[in-house]
């Protein structure tokens, strides 16, 4: 091999490797049920503070304890939520709990959650950086419920 191609592949090998090495890995939770451009936009806003994006979903068990009801199972939010660009990874978010855990086994280096959720994470600050991000001015799901509610009693 000519020399200038062996240092052209060790320095790829070696830029690959502190690639590896300093991925910057972000968390986000919620039901994301009735999928709209305010939920894209948190996922995408959380994905540009790293480089690894994890969205750990609220599971059809966990809604019921906390007394709400999703449209679409557990499971299809999961395939919808893999299916978009800014997601790398999806993991059920069985009870309030589990945040410090999936912080730690994660490796997470960023907590994200919308504004509305200001201060009750801040116990993870110990773990991670804790970012709370301004929502989507103008679209919520509960917004979309009350409207579809509107149309059907109209």
């Amino acid at each position: 091999m000519p020399f200038y191609k062996k240092i052209y592949y060790e320095t790829i090998s070696r830029h690959v490797f502190q690639r590896r090495i300093t991925v910057k890995k972000v968390i986000t939770y919620g039901t994301f049920d009735l999928l709209h451009w305010g939920h894209i936009n948190l996922l995408k806003r959380a994905r540009d503070l790293g480089d690894h994006l994890t969205v750990a979903i609220s599971t059809d068990e966990f809604n019921d304890i906390k007394g709400k009801k999703s449209y679409h199972s557990f499971e299809n939010r999961k395939m919808i939520l893999e299916s978009i660009r800014y997601v790398d990874k999806v993991i059920p978010e069985n009870d309030w709990e589990q945040k410090i855990k999936d912080v730690v086994e994660n490796d997470i280096d960023v907590f994200v959650m919308g504004d509305d959720w200001e201060g009750k994470f801040d116990f993870l600050k110990e773990y991670c950086e804790v970012i709370y991000l301004p929502r989507t001015v103008g679209i919520s799901t509960s917004k979309i419920k009350d409207d579809l509610l509107q149309v059907n009693n109209g």
